[in-house]
This record gives C-alpha cells, structure tokens and sequence, in this order.
C-alpha cells in the first residue's frame, strides 16, 4: 500500500462520518469486562487522550505503539497506544501530543493533527479514551520513560491492514474463559482497547476513494 494513499484515505476519512462503535466491535473480547457505553458513564469515568502518530519511514507509513512496564497502574505489560489522563483546561489533542513526548521523548514540533476518532470507554479502568490520529514527516528518535513503556513498536500500516495478521485465541481472564481478538506483529499480540481503536482506524482505509 503506498504511504500517500493511506494518508489520504485516512484524513478523508476522519472528515467524514466516522466507522464508530461497529468497527471498534471486530476487535473485542467475548465476554466483554463491563456492558456500560460511554454515554452511559460519560459523568463519572476518567477522561484520557491517546495518539496514533503517523509517519514515513523506508517507503512505508508506520505508527507507534508501547509496550506497558509492570510497574504501571493499569494495563501491566499490555500494548497500547501513548497517552494518559486528560488535566485540567488541556484539550484532548494536547494531551495525546503531552503525553506522547513525555513517554517516548519525540520531537513533535512539526506534527499535523488530522482528526479524533470514536471515544472508547475501558471498564476494568473506569477511563475513557479519546484518539486522535497525527502525521509527522519523521524520522523520529525517542528517548523512553523507563517507569512507564518498558518497549516502542513501531509497526506498519500496511501490516496491520492485512487481515492474514488477525488472530483469536481463548484466554483465561479474571478466571473464566475470553474469547480475545488481536493484531500480531513480530511476535506481539494486540488486544483489548487499543485493537479496538485501531479497529476503526483501519476501517477507514476500506472505504471507496
């Protein structure tokens, strides 16, 4: 896939209606911790900003994820996309970038914010998380936050786009068995709320130009 058509096809596709809740779904686990929406926890859940960075490296247009420490509070040792929880007066772009720098440590001077995806409420966490999709021109050095990302993946698009690169396996999960949908990449397994973002992500990329 040519990295300028993906582009694209991406920022046409956040101006759009977006894909929502029915794409997140092809990436959730069965049973699912917790059946509230969003809209149904909208005044008490924690708000928090993530970032699908976007860039151009050796012909192909790639974007970040982290692999957790276990040292953090939530999501020990999970992939996930960089970002954290909103603070006050900050708007949620700002925090996904904040955020971003203050756990990988990239020049983010040049970065162009494209749009903001469907908000996906985490029950196990009580957060609620809001992506925005960024492009910077890269290349990018990264000087990483050691208590919080114990790894940078830096993962093409295309790959995930293949869908010979989705998988399902059952999981014991607080004891009973899930049924866990997950994107591999070079041995790394991605599931739970960062499949599902990149769920809908992707599905922008399907749609006719």
């Amino acid at each position: 896939m040519d990295p300028d058509d993906i582009l694209s096809r991406v920022e046409k596709g956040l101006w759009a209606p977006l894909p929502g809740g029915a794409a997140q779904l092809r990436m959730v686990p069965e049973p699912r911790p917790g059946q509230k929406a969003y809209f149904e926890v909208e005044d008490t859940s924690l708000k928090a900003g993530v970032l699908i960075l976007l860039y151009k490296k050796d012909d192909r247009l790639w974007m970040l994820l982290t692999r957790r420490t276990e040292r953090v509070l939530h999501h020990r040792g999970q992939i996930s996309l960089p970002g954290g929880e909103q603070h006050p007066g900050e708007s949620l772009e700002a925090t996904a970038l904040r955020e971003t720098v203050e756990e990988l440590g990239p020049d983010l001077a040049s970065v162009r914010v494209l749009g903001r995806l469907t908000p996906l409420y985490i029950p196990p966490s009580n957060f609620c998380i809001y992506p925005t999709v960024a492009f910077i021109p890269g290349p990018l050095e990264f000087h990483l936050q050691p208590d919080e990302v114990a790894e940078v993946i830096e993962v093409p698009v295309d790959h995930l786009a293949d869908t010979r690169n989705e998988r399902r396996e059952t999981w014991v999960l607080g004891g009973r068995d899930v049924e866990v949908p997950f994107y591999e990449f070079e041995g790394h397994k991605i599931w739970g709320a960062t499949a599902m973002v990149l769920a809908e992500f992707l599905a922008l990329l399907d749609r006719p130009e």
